[in-house]
């Protein structure tokens, strides 16, 4: 090929976009490979709803939230409990303050300036396990891009799109890399499959068929790979048992079939170093999907605090961890705990309405599709929003029925474990109803909710008015079969503030850095054991911003 590049990038997903983005700016060379075709630009983040972690912004300001570094660095320490310092989360803990700094400053004019908005409703996502300096967000943090995913990647696609055509980036899909070359210990290049042509539409699992080889070489090599999140053989192999309780047997996958962590391996090979390998980030909350575009498609619920939650077994979720939205590794620990892989919602339409939202651009048409009449509709109109009713009447986790006893019947008809009992769940639901008589109460579910609805957004789109489960006005009553859902690697290749990948012994290796999940965000772990969400989006922003800007040169580091 005559293209002769100043950097190679591994991953046409958003950190991949974003490097490639700061080094066609600086006026570099850049080839991007990637294992899918052209229509999987941008990767993961398409399917994404876009959200974003900000602090203290006009968002937050107009809706009368008080914010600031401080709390949100607290919040940020105290959720990923840093006990690695001095080894393998040395540089996580620096990426998690220059981000956070980032995010209460030049992040909004950064991608402001690019064209990219968020919608004025922000959202209160991992709320917490109810200590001050333990996990959670204090307050609504989660920015919503206007026009989800697709346009967040838009918002870098564009202009490396536009780089293409002046000749300054060239792409190459369905090329696999398989090795990075080395000489005297410094990565030179690339090597590995050109897979057959295949048109799939995007995420849906593409050819491996190998019909040639490639080799390609430049100054320095980003990988931008992302995570291990469709790879289920290696997630329960690094999956923390000791910490959160036995591997699922059943998964269900957030994200496509190419997103493997071949290069996890790869990379380590030319002497990268991987490091907090069993942190990982499942969701308790999914869904199969009725509709799936890639293998053992899931969906996860983004809910409200309302719904009732209970094990396998039919027994409550106790504390704020049982509070849904609250505290996603807590909540995994008490499933597991049961010998299961499963729990359930109880609810009501009243909730279901309010309350559900599915994570994906693709579940949110209104918002993805940036049609403000489309979204006041949607969202004003008497029901749950569209997707979330097919899901209600489509979805095999599903459950729907005018009782209690015919509901727990139903609940046992798809249980893949014990049989419920209708008395014992009725004790349960009437206990936490009763806790509803006064404006205050001593149940901690009840009080979240009392203090979700202070949050003016919440109270008005989010949060449905408190009422008693079993109240038949608010009927039917609704279960839902929660399944744990791949998501997210929140270990990877240590890298340093520049994003180079360092090795065994903390120096940096030549020629060779990483961005986005594949670098675990940022240092090999910046969110340390628990996300406040909206922050893996920004991570790969972050991330691959460094890595562009380093290897731009310095002019470009501001």
């Amino acid at each position: 090929m005559s293209f002769t590049p100043d950097v190679i990038v591994v991953g046409a997903g958003l950190a991949g976009l974003v490097a490639t983005h700061e080094l066609s700016q600086a006026g570099k060379r850049v080839l991007v490979l990637d294992q899918e075709n052209r229509k999987n630009l941008g990767g993961q983040a398409f399917w994404s709803l876009g959200g974003l972690f900000f602090v203290d912004s006009p968002e937050q300001r107009r809706t009368g939230i008080k914010d600031s570094p401080e709390l949100a660095t607290q919040d940020w320490l105290g959720s990923a409990g840093f006990d690695r310092l001095d080894d393998e989360d040395v540089w996580g803990r620096r990426w998690a303050e220059a981000y956070v700094a980032w995010a209460a400053g030049g992040k909004r004019d950064y991608l402001r300036a690019l064209g990219h908005r968020v919608m004025p409703m922000v959202g209160w996502a991992e709320r917490g396990d109810g200590a001050a300096n333990g996990h959670g967000n204090s307050v609504p943090r989660f920015h919503i891009t206007w026009g989800t995913g697709p346009r967040l990647v838009e918002t870098f696609a564009d202009p490396v799109l536009k780089a293409e055509t002046g000749g300054l980036v060239q792409f190459a899909f369905r090329h696999q890399v398989d090795e990075l070359l080395t000489e005297d210990g410094a990565v030179v290049g690339v090597r590995g499959s050109v897979l057959e042509p295949d048109e799939s539409d995007r995420g849906v699992k593409s050819s491996r068929e190998v019909v040639g080889e490639f080799e390609h070489r430049a100054a320095a090599v980003v990988v931008t790979s992302g995570g291990i999140g469709h790879n289920h053989a290696l997630m329960r192999a690094n999956w923390p048992t000791e910490r959160i309780g036995p591997a699922p047997e059943h998964l269900i996958s957030g994200v496509p079939a190419h997103v493997d962590g071949r290069m996890l391996e790869i990379s380590e090979r030319a002497g990268g170093r991987i490091v907090n390998r069993d942190r990982l980030w499942a969701y308790t909350e999914g869904i199969t999907n009725w509709d799936p575009i890639w293998p053992d498609h899931g969906i996860r619920i983004l809910p409200g605090p309302s719904s009732m939650w209970f094990d396998a077994n039919g027994r409550r979720l106790t504390g704020m961890s049982g509070v849904p939205g609250a505290d996603t590794n807590g909540a995994m620990k008490q499933i597991l705990a049961t010998g299961h892989d499963y729990s359930w919602f109880v609810l009501t339409q009243s909730i279901i309405e309010k309350e559900f939202a599915l994570s994906g651009s693709e579940q949110n048409p209104d918002i993805t599709g940036r049609d403000i009449r489309v979204l006041l509709k949607a969202r004003l109109a008497k029901g749950a929003p569209g997707p979330v009713e097919r899901f209600k009447e489509h979805g095999v986790d599903f459950v729907v029925a005018s009782s209690l006893d015919d509901l727990v019947t139903g609940m046992n008809e798809i249980a893949r474990g014990p049989q419920l009992d209708a008395t014992i769940l009725e004790r349960q639901i009437v206990a936490r109803d009763r806790e509803f008589d006064n404006a205050f109460t001593k149940d901690v579910q009840v009080m979240a909710i009392h203090n979700a609805r202070r949050s003016r957004m919440d109270k008005i789109v989010r949060v449905a008015k408190p009422h008693r489960i079993l109240d038949p006005t608010h009927g039917p009553l609704i279960a839902v079969r929660l399944n744990v859902l791949s998501r997210k690697t929140l270990g990877g290749l240590q890298t340093n503030l520049d994003s180079q990948v360092l090795d065994a012994d903390g120096a940096p290796v030549p020629g060779l850095y990483a961005a986005g999940e594949v670098a675990g965000f940022g240092g090999g772990g910046v969110h340390g054991y628990n996300a406040l969400e909206g922050t893996f989006l920004g991570g790969c922003i972050f991330s691959g911003r460094a890595a562009g800007r380093a290897l731009a040169g310095p002019q470009t580091r501001a």
